[in-house]
């Protein structure tokens, strides 16, 4: 269960997180469209898992392992924007949620 300072970090972390996907989507992305859907802070507010979900992307996994390969420069735009509200920016580890997708599967099933 998390404190309820972790969940303001979530909330806080996965806002700023989303605004960074979107406007840096088609420079550092290529166009692809990316939401951050859960971000989940350790107790010790040491490491954020963001999971994110990809769409408007032909291949789903370049895009994701572009994403892993920026997560220095995704932190450090994440530091500027949030260096007021917090004294140390988490280490992000990025989570592909594929829910959406598996969702959309499902649904296609029972509708045959």
């Amino acid at each position: 269960m998390d404190s309820i300072r972790q969940q303001k970090i979530n909330k806080l972390v996965q806002h700023e997180l989303a605004e960074i996907f979107r406007s840096e989507a088609k420079n550092l992305f290529g166009g692809a469209f990316i939401t951050v859907t859960v971000v989940r802070v350790s107790p010790d507010l040491g490491i954020a898992k963001v999971y994110i979900s990809i769409m408007a992307a032909k291949d789903k996994a370049a895009v994701f392992e572009l994403v892993k390969s920026q997560t220095a420069q995704i932190r450090k735009r994440l530091g500027l924007l949030v260096k007021n509200q917090l004294r140390v920016i988490p280490e992000l580890h990025f989570y592909l949620d594929d829910s959406l997708d598996y969702a959309m599967k499902i649904d296609s099933l029972l509708k045959k």
